[in-house]
């Protein structure tokens, strides 16, 4: 079905998902041009009229996020005065999502106030991919759709046909989305209790659940730096499990962390396109699953009016199938 008013814009982020999307769903990626300045300031110009469409822009706030970011709010403004009838923010990866309160005195929320600057743009609701904390979503006063991957993930393993599985959560944080992969995939779970002394730095103290001869599969939101993740699977590894694997949404994968994924007992790390691969960060260990069918789906249950909870279980139920 051909959703006339239903318009894509690609921001520089996301470029390849955006086409997947545009291809999946039969709809228009508009022209646009992003250009800078030689002090560096960003002017984004829309080359076809947005007047009257549902627009949706896809942009992770990704590396470098600052300029990802901008990129989003100008073009959520330049939408707005050109007459967008709606305004969708497609965010793969909430970029300052880890920023979310103040871990010290005179520290900003800074997870609130880009919640609040994409709201002054114009943007009428955002829809992304696990949220570092799913309270974020009560820093907007416009609706936020936080889709998990984790259906994309349980997929994967579940062609894998291993045995001995068990879900492993690096902490307790992580808890919740660790407990619905070990749900769809009838495992048991177990705990890293780890303690993080100052940002990019972790130690792991204790360990909760039986992980020798197992398969074990660690879940996470972001793999960063992967000082967490390596240390993870490498007592993992100590503790006899059998093979370790990562399932993590988001690979920002940042400084020299591919070298340490390379270096560790890890198997295979498999991530999301929520941001995208690099060609030098290409590794035989990592594997990127598409986010862009989930993200149609989702996209087509707005322009339809549909239940996004309703069209999140069947994307599941059609997966599992599948």
């Amino acid at each position: 079905m051909k959703h006339e008013r239903l318009k894509i814009v690609s921001l520089t982020a996301n470029t390849e998902m955006a086409k997947e999307i545009a291809h999946e769903i039969d709809a228009e990626i508009l022209p646009t041009e992003i250009s800078h300045f030689a002090d560096g300031e960003i002017l984004f110009t829309g080359k076809k009229s947005f007047r009257g469409d549902n627009v949706y822009i896809i942009q992770s706030t990704c590396p470098p996020v600052t300029e990802r970011l901008m990129e989003l709010l100008l073009c959520i403004d330049a939408c707005k005065r050109a007459s967008a009838k709606t305004i969708t923010c497609i965010i793969p990866y909430f970029g300052y999502s880890r920023q979310d309160r103040k871990a010290k005195p005179r520290q900003p929320i800074s997870a609130k106030l880009v919640a609040e600057m994409l709201e002054v743009a114009g943007a009428d609701r955002i829809v992304s991919s696990d949220l570092h904390a799913s309270q974020l979503s009560g820093f907007f006063n416009i609706p936020v759709d936080d889709v998990s991957p984790i259906p994309l993930f349980t997929s994967y393993f579940m062609k894998m046909k291993l045995d001995d599985i068990v879900c492993v959560s690096p902490d307790h944080g992580g808890l919740v989305r660790t407990s619905k992969l070990a749900e769809k995939l009838n495992a048991p779970l177990a705990i890293i209790d780890k303690r993080r002394p100052k940002p990019n730095q972790a130690e792991i103290l204790s360990m909760v659940g039986d992980v020798k001869d197992k398969t074990c599969i660690i879940a996470d939101d972001i793999v960063d730096t992967a000082g967490t993740l390596v240390l993870a699977a490498n007592k993992l590894h100590e503790l006899g499990a059998k093979k370790i694997y990562a399932a993590i949404t988001h690979g920002v994968l940042s400084l020299d962390s591919v070298k340490k994924i390379n270096e560790s007992a890890l198997e295979k790390l498999i991530i999301t396109d929520s941001i995208p691969l690099p060609e030098e960060k290409k590794s035989d260990k990592i594997e990127v699953i598409s986010l862009a069918p989930l993200f149609s789906k989702i996209i087509v249950a707005l322009e339809e009016g549909k239940s996004l909870y309703e069209t999140h279980q069947q994307f599941i139920n059609d997966i599992m199938k599948g």
